[in-house]
Order: structure tokens, then C-alpha cells, then sequence
């Protein structure tokens, strides 16, 4: 078996967590290519390496001295190489980083070094290969990430390979300027080695033991997820939860790799498996629960508007023609509701209240903010009846108002709009009826 694995910031913070991360990689030889993020924080008030690295180099930028906080940034690479007693030096490398931030070399360079430095950290301390992410993972010019150059170029260089160490979240246009995925994008690096290398597993490393059900914020202490289907993870991370980077899915799904999400501090935990499909039933009926706050409702209605063809075109064409992107669309006979962002809707709403006007000429249009969206995902839900009717009856005793309800064909997820106020005690009716009435 080959084993890909990543890991998180707060795994990799101090040089405590270094040796944590040697642990369990050595307790596994099958734990072969290593991708690892960028120092996180080592304590609750402790700044992340990237976030130090973007700070430091916007002074460069703006034509400031920055040699102070460049320091700071190599003592916390000097005092992880101190606590593992290595014999190594990264003059050199600092030297370089200073040379391209008075360069202006771009914020993508200097967020990347997080992961560079700590990848050649990481290679010392395993005694395993070191591969410059810049060298095989692939943009084009517009920065696109080239998927296929990608998969060739690792294939080439790791095909001959026991293992390897390969700092994750950025690589590198043709002409060698450096560009990072999104924030986060450590994961997707993972995901793109473990396809390259027909990985058996791909193991993420991070500081949880996996999913949750609920947000630990609104729920105490709530049960883990244990199995999970990438389309319930899909429906889950799109509403906020955010354990895994939501890219970081589609090149192992591709492939048929499954994902270990499993705590660098636990290492004992079974953790969450992520896989395309499973004939494992749930414990519960539901998966999870997540959702979001900050949207709200246009309200169109219109007699007979369900004969009048072209009339959903019409409304979404004044939304994107004002850059506005919908999350629902629930209907009636003579009525269409679009959800959508408030932040993104509240500076342009007269403007579309105008153009729905013009295209679609509706009886009334009402505008309703302040609305909260909870998903409720379980592939369980399929195969059991009264589910819907559940969750309405334990929102109804918790005295919230369901102001919106959509559900997908698929059955996999019901989508519930709340006042905003309602949003937790929405969240803990639902974990309440399908799961602490089950313990």
C-alpha cells in the first residue's frame, strides 16, 4: 500500500508537533510522501508563519523596512530546527526571501515560503527526499491550475521514488513565477500527489479527530462523523463546515482514493473516512448539519407565472447581468423566491428591483433580510420515511419559524431558511431529535 499524507498548520507549529508527526509517520512505512503546511499557531494567541509572511511583505511592498519582522519569522523556523537538534541552516534561503520581497516578487511568493521552508525542515528531519512544489505543480499563465501537465510531471518525478517530502498550497506558472492555490490549499496538494501516485489512501492530517455532526460552537461536545460520502461532504462544506479544503475532493474522487481525515494530537482516532460511495449505514439518519447566516430573500409573484415561458431566465438574467449569484430558487404556481448573499445583494438592490420590473413585470416584488440557511444532509434520509416531517416538528417546538424550505432530487439534503436570530436553536433542535434522542 502507498499512503499520502498531509499536515495542518497546528500540526506542525513547534517542534513538539515535529516530532509528533515523525511518530506517526515512522509507525507506518506505508506512510511514504509527506505534504506539509506552512507553522501554524502554537498557542491561542500566536500568529500563523503565512499570516507573518503576507505582513512582512506588504512593508516590502509599500517600500518599507521589513528586516524586523523577517527576523521574527526565522527565529520561529530557527527555534523548531534548535528543539529537533538538527544540523541545519536556512541563511541561505532567508537571504533569497529578502532579495524577491525587495524584488516585489509577488504576495503569492511570499505566502508560499511558509510551506517551502518548513517542507526542507520536514525532508531533514525524516531523512526523505525534498521536491520544490514549484517544479511539478503546474499554472498556466491566467493561473489557472493545469491538472493534466500536473498528474504527467509528478507521475515522471515520483515514479522511481520511495518517498518524498512535497510542501504543499502553491506551485508555479511556466515561466517560474511562483502561484498558491486558495487559502487552505495544502489539502488540495495532498489530493493531487495521492492521484499522481495511485495512492491507496490519502491521510489529512489536522488538530480534530475528523467531521462533526454540528458545529462544536452551537453544540457541546457533538458526536463525530465516522464514514461520509463526497456528496455529503460537498453539500456540508458549501454551508461551512470546513475541515477539508472542498478542491481538495475532485482528484481523488476521480481515482476512487478515500480520505482519512485523522488528529495529529490523537493519532489512535479512527477519524472520518471520506469515499465516494459505501454500504455502511449511517449511525444516524442524518450525516450532519451546517449552515450559513447572511442571506436574504427576493419575494416575486405574479399570476400565472408558472405559463409564462422564459420567466425563471428573465429573473436569474437580472441577477447575473448585476453580478449577483443565487443560492435558491424555491417556487409555487405564482410565486418565485432567489436567495441570495446580503452583503453581496443590500448595494444593488434598487437596481434589480428596477430590471425585474422591466423584464418580468410582476405584481409585487418583497425583499426579506436577515435570513439564516441550514443544511441537513444524510444519505439515510432516502431510505427513511418522516424525516422532513421530524425536523418541522422539533423546529415548531423550539418556537422557530421555518421561513423557506428546499429539497433536491437527490434526497440527500433539505435546505431550511430561519430568521437569523433562530439560527442556533434551529441547529440544536434538529441535532437534538436526530441524535441526542438516539443516545
Amino acid at each position: 500500500m502507498k499512503k499520502v499524507v498531509k499536515f495542518g498548520g497546528s500540526s506542525l507549529a513547534s517542534a513538539k508537533q515535529f516530532k509528533k508527526v515523525a511518530d506517526i509517520i515512522h509507525a507506518d512505512e506505508e506512510r511514504r510522501f509527506v505534504i506539509p503546511s506552512a507553522p501554524g499557531k502554537r498557542h491561542m494567541n500566536d500568529t500563523k508563519v503565512t499570516d507573518m509572511l503576507y505582513e512582512c511583505y506588504e512593508l516590502a511592498e509599500a517600500g518599507k523596512k521589513f528586516d524586523s519582522e523577517l527576523k521574527q519569522i526565522k527565529l520561529r523556523y530557527e527555534e523548531i530546527i534548535t528543539g529537533l537538534d538538527l544540523q541545519l541552516s536556512l541563511d541561505q534561503e532567508f537571504v533569497q526571501i529578502k532579495e524577491q520581497f525587495k524584488a516585489k516578487a509577488g504576495r503569492d511568493y511570499a505566502a508560499s515560503r511558509g510551506e517551502y521552508l518548513n517542507g526542507i525542515v520536514m525532508s531533514q528531519y525524516l531523512g526523505f527526499p525534498f521536491i520544490d512544489s514549484a517544479e511539478v505543480i503546474v499554472f498556466d499563465e491566467d493561473g489557472n491550475f493545469e491538472a493534466d501537465k500536473t498528474n504527467e510531471k509528478l507521475k515522471a518525478r515520483l515514479q522511481e521514488m520511495d518517498y518524498a517530502v512535497i510542501p504543499g498550497f502553491y506551485g508555479a506558472k511556466e515561466d517560474g513565477t511562483v502561484k498558491t492555490f486558495s487559502r487552505g490549499g495544502s489539502d488540495i496538494t495532498g489530493s493531487i500527489v495521492a492521484k499522481a501516485v495511485h495512492a491507496d489512501v490519502y491521510e489529512n492530517w489536522t488538530d480534530v479527530s475528523g467531521f462533526l455532526i454540528a458545529d462544536p460552537r452551537i453544540i457541546d461536545r457533538p458526536e463525530g462523523i465516522e464514514t461520509i460520502t463526497y456528496r455529503e461532504l460537498r453539500e456540508l462544506a458549501y454551508m461551512g463546515a470546513t475541515v477539508l479544503h472542498e478542491d481538495a475532493i475532485f482528484p481523488v474522487r476521480k481515482e476512487g482514493i478515500p480520505i482519512n481525515i485523522k488528529n495529529t494530537n490523537a493519532p489512535e482516532d479512527n477519524g472520518t473516512w471520506i469515499v465516494e460511495s459505501t454500504c455502511q449505514k449511517s449511525k444516524y439518519t442524518i450525516t450532519g448539519i451546517a449552515g450559513k447566516r447572511g442571506f436574504c430573500t427576493i419575494n416575486i409573484e405574479k399570476d400565472m407565472m408558472n405559463q409564462e415561458i422564459g420567466f425563471g431566465e428573465k429573473v436569474l438574467r437580472v441577477f447575473s447581468e448585476n453580478g449577483i449569484s443565487f443560492e435558491h430558487m424555491p417556487s409555487g404556481i405564482d410565486t418565485m423566491t432567489v436567495v441570495v448573499h446580503e452583503d453581496e445583494f443590500i448595494d444593488k438592490e434598487q437596481k434589480v428591483v428596477a430590471g425585474l420590473h422591466r423584464l418580468v413585470d410582476p405584481d409585487s416584488i418583497e425583499i426579506e433580510s436577515d435570513l439564516a440557511l441550514i443544511a441537513v444532509v444524510g444519505r439515510g434520509m432516502r431510505a427513511t420515511r418522516g424525516t422532513a416531517g421530524r425536523i418541522f416538528s422539533a423546529l415548531a417546538h423550539a418556537n422557530v419559524n421555518v421561513k423557506m424550505i428546499d429539497q433536491g432530487s437527490s434526497e440527500l439534503n433539505i435546505i431550511i431558511g430561519v430568521e437569523d436570530r433562530d439560527f442556533e436553536a434551529a441547529i440544536k433542535a434538529i441535532y437534538d431529535i436526530f441524535v441526542v434522542a438516539q443516545l
